[in-house]
């Protein structure tokens, strides 16, 4: 009678290698799950759930996602500053034509990983979002991924 073995990453173990996906015209949540599932390296067939194993991530062009219906507009974020009646709220819209457009995206996949972990802390850090088509991670060699060609639905026009 044979046994079989379970193999578990350990931590020094654990090769990261480097992705670097264009935003522009993807559609946001479907984006967010493709970055959240490779931050947290269930892509690997050795994933480990306890076990930081996933890739790095660079996102370029994070202001030209797109969302699909009316969701732009109806879309809200809310957040509460801390004193009585001190709700707040603004729409997907909004963030998308203010100061920090990239946040829209960084939400979406920061509440698609474990909720208040350091492991999920550790795995955001793994993300990096940046507006325009440049990014300073040349010398780590990121492969690109064609994300919108991995489904048509994946982008919009």
């Amino acid at each position: 009678m044979t046994t079989k073995t379970t193999s578990y990453l350990k931590a020094a173990s654990v090769e990261k290698r480097w992705i670097v996906v264009d935003a522009e015209g993807a559609v946001v949540g479907r984006l967010a799950s493709f970055i959240a599932m490779r931050l947290r390296g269930k892509h690997r067939p050795d994933y480990t759930p306890n076990v930081d194993c996933g890739d790095h991530v660079v996102v370029i062009n994070a202001d030209k996602v797109k969302f699909t219906g009316r969701k732009l507009a109806q879309k809200t974020y809310y957040w509460h500053t801390g004193y009585a009646g001190g709700i707040k709220s603004r729409t997907a819209g909004k963030i998308l034509d203010g100061k920090f457009p990239e946040r829209v995206l960084e939400k979406a996949v920061e509440r698609m990983l474990p909720k208040e972990s350091p492991l999920a802390r550790a795995q955001m850090t793994h993300l990096r979002l940046y507006s325009g088509a440049l990014h300073p991670h040349e010398a780590q060699a990121p492969e690109p991924v064609d994300f919108a060609g991995l489904n048509a639905k994946n982008a919009r026009s």
